[in-house]
């Protein structure tokens, strides 16, 4: 059996200079090298706000190593991405001397870790000591005599060292570019989805909580839909269903299948029927093969819940006493399994007030190499213990314990139903 590595070892003999943050931008842990680089120890560090243990030179007053790095940082924050910055002047203060820094230049780069819930835990803060390089350089230059400002030699160290300077601007102005048409593209993408999952009819019902989370990384946008839709009689239907990809492409998709379910569910009778229907519309849109789906009517007046899944995962009835009931009596394949038409089946369950239906897509429950029924052991304890909550606290509590609160690498609908 190998043996276990220990990755504490690991970190301290990198010979990198590596530092960790917290997201309060506190130090929390050094290696050896980045110790060597700044000639400091673990205790001057470690429990230190970064810009309290590296402030920025003040006899420099063109000094901007702070801003540039704490506007990194924040970016690395915010977007949950690596962010590497331009080659930074950045003077270390020198402890054994009070009051005086050594000029010192970096090549930083600062890379999120991401916690369970997808938000950032650590940042990893990794620099490269490049002041020799730019030293030798400058030394060069004033090593070439006066009468020989023009020769050959001195042009080409001036080309070189600007020519470094260039790139090194240029990479980040890049750098800003990329991030400003990233947030363009992804403030379009979210408009076009919320403006998909609109749901006129869900206003009247104050008890039905929602959320909606994209995968990560995937510009806020999915294949995953849900939707509320009254009926005649007090009935109302609700649905969620799971386009098969990311991004815009599972979004078009999903928003012509949510709006075909929507049109049938008002034309036809059942839920059943209605999947039929958007069955045989799925086989006429490029992407739409595979995608499953749940769909659930209420009938109020009855006390009765009628269904019908299109290999999509089984709704969950949680009663108030904790106790739940898997829906799964009624599951077919998924749209487009068949190319002939094939009846679905439907079927009911009673319901009591204060029980609350639970429909939800396959990226909360399911882990890669675990097997699905280990999801729905995990759903159905979660919500053993969130019986009492309200729709709005019981989906929260359920991501949360989930660990998905920030996002995961499926996309995620969930929607809580209080009966």
């Amino acid at each position: 059996m190998a043996s276990r590595i220990d990755y504490a070892a690991l970190f301290a003999a990198t010979p990198s200079p590596y530092l960790v943050l917290g997201p309060d931008l506190v130090i929390v842990d050094v290696n050896d090298a980045y110790l060597q680089a700044t000639r400091r120890t673990r205790e001057d560090l470690v429990g230190t706000y970064i810009f309290d243990a590296f402030p920025d030179n003040p006899a420099d007053p063109d000094a901007d190593g702070v801003s540039n790095l704490s506007a990194s940082l924040h970016r690395v924050l915010t977007t949950r991405e690596r962010d590497t910055m331009a080659l930074q002047k950045y003077d270390i203060p020198l402890v054994d001397r009070p009051g005086a820094f050594e000029e010192r230049w970096w090549s930083p780069i600062n890379t999120p870790v991401r916690a369970p819930d997808g938000t950032v835990a650590w940042i990893i803060h990794r620099v490269e000591d490049v002041t020799e390089f730019v030293r030798s350089r400058r030394s060069r230059r004033e090593e070439v005599p006066d009468e020989v400002q023009a020769s050959e030699g001195k042009v080409e160290l001036e080309a070189l060292e600007a020519e470094l300077y260039s790139r090194a601007q240029e990479l980040q102005r890049l750098n800003e570019e990329l991030r400003r048409a990233h947030a363009r593209e992804r403030q379009v993408a979210v408009t076009l989805q919320e403006a998909m999952l609109t749901s006129p009819d869900l206003v009247r019902h104050p008890d039905i909580a929602m959320r909606y989370l994209p995968a990560v990384g995937s510009l806020n946008v999915c294949g995953d839909w849900y939707d509320v839709i009254d009926l005649p009689g007090g009935s109302f239907a609700v649905s969620v269903g799971d386009v098969v990809g990311h991004g815009l492409e599972a979004a078009a998709v999903m928003g012509m299948l949510r709006s075909a379910l929507g049109a049938a569910t008002r034309t036809v009778e059942g839920p059943a029927q209605a999947l039929e229907v958007l069955c045989r519309y799925a086989l006429c849109v490029d992407g739409a093969l595979t995608t499953t789906a749940v769909h659930a009517v209420v009938h109020a007046g009855e006390q009765l819940i009628a269904y019908s899944s299109a290999g999509h995962p089984p709704p969950v009835l949680l009663h108030a006493d904790g106790t739940c009931d898997l829906l799964d009596q009624a599951t077919d394949p998924p749209l487009g399994a068949h190319a002939e038409h094939v009846p679905r089946t439907e079927a009911q369950v009673p319901y009591a007030v204060g029980d609350t239906l639970i429909l939800y897509s396959d990226g909360l429950i399911e882990r890669r190499g675990e097997d699905i029924d280990a999801g729905l052991h995990r759903l159905c304890d979660a919500l053993s213990h969130s019986a009492r909550l309200s729709p709005e606290h019981l989906t929260d509590a359920l991501l949360a314990r989930f660990g998905v609160s920030g996002g995961a690498r499926d996309d995620i609908a969930l929607i809580a139903v209080r009966l």
